[in-house]
């Protein structure tokens, strides 16, 4: 246990610019406080004292805002920051190295006991602040979920979600070890290249019917050249496409 308490504690001190050092981590961290706690009630949970382990678990989220169910599954070195308002749920399953921020919730939308009804996070994921995973699917390895995302099916390993519902963006190409350290503190699992696809998609339409306008243009003047008469559009109502590309950002 203790050799787990110092390897969770230098794990926040390495991810945490604010973490100053190990005594402020062991006193001011609720999340190290409820993976603690946690640890104590998955123990009951497993040699048949229920109620001792979801007390243990009222006790915890009563004093820290985050509420685990002692059911859940917990990997080493998970880093929950902030943590207010977190809730895991009975069948859930969270890898080595992910962080979860404040307002996270990992529920399920089956009623059905017995079956898994929570998400799992494989190894590194990072859950954004307010985000909802929903059912009974894999987070990937790696994957990111921005904040307040509500996702409700399977992420790809190395990929983004962004949005409600959420729009999966699939990593072209494997990040440089720098970039690997960086996003250890994404914050809150927001891309930083707005690279959300829908305004992607956005933006293509946009500058796809500037381009058309730009060649009726040039249609329009060859007709006059060839003496041909045609009606031009009104100068109102032309379309900008700048004003519109400001419009989707």
């Amino acid at each position: 246990m203790f050799s787990n308490l110092r390897e969770d504690i230098r794990n926040i001190i390495a991810r945490d610019p604010a973490a100053r050092n190990a005594w402020e981590v062991l006193t001011c961290y609720p999340g190290l406080h409820a993976i603690i706690a946690h640890g104590w009630a998955r123990w009951c949970w497993t040699h048949d004292l229920k109620w001792l382990g979801r007390f243990i678990s009222h006790i915890a989220r009563i004093f820290t805002g985050i509420e685990i169910h002692p059911g859940a599954i917990i990997g080493r070195r998970v880093f929950i920051d902030h943590g207010f308002g977190v809730v895991v749920g009975e069948t859930a399953e969270i890898g080595d190295d992910c962080t979860i921020y404040q307002g996270v919730t990992l529920g399920g939308t089956s009623l059905y006991k017995g079956v898994k009804r929570h998400p799992t996070l494989e190894r590194g994921a990072i859950i954004g602040a307010g985000a909802q995973v929903l059912g009974s699917f894999t987070v990937g390895e790696n994957a990111k979920i921005g904040s307040n995302a509500v996702v409700v099916k399977a992420v790809p390993a190395g990929a983004t979600a962004v949005g409600n519902p959420a729009r999966i963006i699939q990593k072209s190409a494997p990040e440089s070890r720098e970039e690997s350290t960086a996003r250890m503190f994404a914050a809150y699992g927001v891309t930083p290249n707005g690279d959300d696809p829908l305004s992607k998609a956005l933006h293509g339409l946009i500058n796809n019917a500037a381009a058309q306008e730009h060649q009726i243009e040039k249609m329009m003047k060859a007709l006059k050249v060839a003496g041909i008469a045609c009606d031009s559009a009104p100068e109102s109502d032309k379309f900008n496409p700048d004003q519109m590309n400001k419009l989707v950002e």
